[in-house]
């Protein structure tokens, strides 16, 4: 019977396999691919170095997975806002609260992290970047860009390429802040001008695209 409970209390595979991909990305983030080896991700997820192995075939494959399970986790977010976005009633008013929480979403210092390891990372995992891309900022794009073409629509805006337009916008709100946020990661938390940056985006991209109604 004993022998019986130890069995039933031994974990599943899949959370096994989840506390070894959470180790290697926590692991990953903080110390890049060289700062990383199984004997810590073996310590941090409470697992042996054969458990690990029997899993996975080795670091590059642990790195990629770990990678690729943030990547889908974070792939559906943001989701009701684009939705949102596309039927309102008062688009100035609306592009700004989306704007600035675009802005507070996006630097934050281990998003900022993340972009910083899979750019230094691109050539050792491409497809991982490509992964990164496609569910991130392409992602947004086209969502947003839907969002745009409701609103053009319904009368806000007036556009030939509503994805050029998401894409201006995402850039307008975003380029200054990010690209001090890589360069400077102690820039990350200092929000004092990011309302400055999102409205000031907001006011240009309606100059450009917007209607008398919005």
């Amino acid at each position: 019977m004993a022998q019986t409970a130890k069995r039933q209390q031994r974990p599943h595979p899949y959370e096994v396999r989840r506390a070894i991909l959470n180790a290697t990305l926590q692991l990953y983030l903080e110390n890049g691919y060289a700062g990383t080896n199984t004997d810590e991700i073996a310590a941090v997820s409470a697992v042996s170095k054969q458990t690990i192995y029997r899993h996975f075939a080795d670091k590059d494959e642990l790195v990629r997975e770990a990678l690729l399970s943030l990547i889908a986790a974070a792939e559906n977010q943001g989701a009701e806002s684009f939705d949102a976005l596309a039927e309102s009633n008062s688009l100035r008013r609306d592009l700004h609260i989306f704007a600035r929480q675009h802005l507070h979403d996006i630097i934050q210092p281990d998003i900022m992290r993340i972009r910083r390891r899979i750019i230094a990372e691109v050539d050792r995992f491409p497809d991982v970047a490509k992964a990164w891309y496609d569910a991130a900022p392409k992602r947004g794009h086209e969502k947003l860009a839907a969002s745009f073409t409701r609103l053009q629509e319904r009368g806000y805006l007036r556009m030939e390429d509503p994805l050029l337009a998401a894409e201006q916008f995402n850039w307008l709100i975003l380029s200054i802040p990010m690209n001090r946020a890589m360069f400077d990661a102690g820039s990350v938390t200092d929000t004092s001008r990011h309302a400055v940056y999102a409205d000031a985006a907001v006011e240009v991209f309606l100059a450009a695209y917007g209607t008398e109604r919005a």
